[in-house]
């Protein structure tokens, strides 16, 4: 099927592509195409314009400093994953783009699209809450920052405004090293996460000051594993606490089942992709 008639327009500027989503409220913003472009295709979309963002220089590029990783929206999965310094700050973050999509959409999805479509299944949305991200934003009202907690409401809904544009993605500098890990169960069609279970650990001398564990797929957006988050806080990171943490790690989750996979099958892989996760982190 084709797409409805739209408008198209190559920004070369965060301030023009702002203008032009003021002046025409039933347009959207293109930052990768790899969801946009399917569901227009299929008229579930059917925007008046695309506000291309493609060729926005300033919101391209990674940086490390000053206790944090500044990314540009704009930056695609690949440039992200061989950023310099990435693999060694956030490993979840390389670990997640290895088994996003094919090698197509690692070259030209952007981590700024990812995070503002908020697919229940994305992979990069459960790495950067775990991480405990935030976001810059510009819009009619001026810039802002959102934090990771606020950004994700429900089911592709965020709180963003219509004509606001994800400029930057911040993520903070673990103190203690890189302990994070991404571990996903694919659906075997889709590529998608049935299952996605990303971590982020902070530990002092050897006992553990900070757990962060975020689960996707099973959830209408990602969702902290509040339950094993809170077996872990205090305890020694050892065998014994992950094994405590992993048992709880699906308890006070709503967890969503189709044909697929069931609740209860969800709920099982959430355990098992948490001791993955949590095991390949210990290690670091």
């Amino acid at each position: 099927m084709f797409p409805t008639s739209f408008e198209y327009h190559r920004a070369t500027s965060v301030a023009e592509a702002v203008a032009m989503l003021g002046e025409h409220p039933d347009a959207k913003i293109l930052a990768g195409g790899h969801s946009l472009i399917p569901a227009m295709k299929l008229r579930l979309a059917a925007p008046a314009m695309l506000v291309d963002l493609t060729r926005v220089a300033e919101l391209k590029g990674v940086t490390l400093g000053d206790g944090v990783a500044t990314i540009g929206a704009m930056t695609t999965y690949d440039e992200l994953r061989f950023a310099e310094g990435i693999a060694d700050a956030f490993p979840a973050i390389p670990e997640a783009i290895n088994v996003i999509g094919d090698q197509q959409v690692r070259a030209h999805g952007t981590i700024g699209g990812a995070l503002a479509h908020n697919d229940p299944a994305a992979d990069l949305t459960a790495v950067f809450l775990a991480l405990g991200g935030r976001v810059e934003v510009a819009g009619s009202s001026g810039p802002r920052t959102i934090d990771g907690e606020d950004l994700f409401v429900d089911l592709w809904t965020t709180s963003l405004e219509p004509d606001d544009i994800i400029t930057r993605v911040i993520l903070p500098l673990a103190a203690d090293g890189a302990r994070s890990a991404y571990r996903k169960h694919a659906h075997p069609a889709s590529g998608y996460a049935v299952v996605g279970v990303a971590v982020a650990i902070e530990a002092a001398g050897g006992v553990v000051s900070k757990a962060s564990i975020v689960v996707t797929g099973a959830t209408s957006k990602p969702t902290h594993a509040a339950a094993a988050e809170a077996a872990l806080a205090g305890k020694a990171f050892d065998a014994d606490s992950l094994a405590a943490a992993v048992s709880i790690a699906a308890d006070g989750l709503e967890i969503n089942g189709d044909p697929y996979a069931s609740e209860e099958y969800r709920s099982q892989l959430i355990k098992v992709l948490t001791r993955r996760a949590l095991e390949a982190a210990m290690s670091r």
